[in-house]
This record gives C-alpha cells, structure tokens and sequence, in this order.
C-alpha cells in the first residue's frame, strides 16, 4: 500500500515503514505526526485530497542538512558577496497508512 501526501509545499510518495526527509515541522523526536493531506492512496484519487485518510508517522530527527554556499558576483564591479545556508529538516518515518 502506498499513498502520496503533501507537506511543506511538495508531494512525496511513501510507504509504510519509510524514512522520509521533509521540510522542519514542529515536535520533538519520538512524537507521533499526522499528515491529513493526502491526495492518493493505491488507486483511489482524491480531488484534491481524500477525504477521511491519513497517513501516520514518527518523528526521528530535528536537523540541519550540509552547507551550500551561494556566491554572487557582480560582473565589471568589485562587488563580491559569499553566503553560507543550512536548511532545517525533520526526519519522520511512516508508520501506518489509513484509510477510513
């Protein structure tokens, strides 16, 4: 059984069991997560989510993913600017799809 839920602005598919990397929700490690927004579930197509499904997971991790850099140069100037970015993310893994 899998199922294809919306958070943070992207749509993933997932299964039960899975690990998943998702943009930082609130909650610590080891709370219980639910994600209502879930727009297919084997072949059943919500409109544009299912109504009465969930899909359940656990939190794992509160994180920082690696550094990237951004750098911005002007051309036929002398202006230079270098940034660094660590973008947060929650590791969850799923545990159980529902579907009422």
């Amino acid at each position: 059984m899998f199922a294809i839920i919306e958070t943070g602005g992207k749509q993933l598919l997932v299964k039960s069991g899975d690990v998943i990397y998702i943009e930082k929700i609130d909650g610590n490690e080891g709370d219980k997560v639910s994600f209502d927004k879930v727009l297919v579930i084997d072949e059943q197509v919500g409109s544009p989510y299912l109504p009465k499904a969930s899909v359940l997971g656990t939190i794992e991790k509160q994180g920082k993913a690696k550094k990237i850099v951004v750098y911005r140069h002007n051309a036929k100037s002398t202006h230079k600017r270098k940034l660094g970015h660590r973008q947060p993310f929650t590791r969850v893994k799923i545990t159980e799809i529902k579907e009422k």
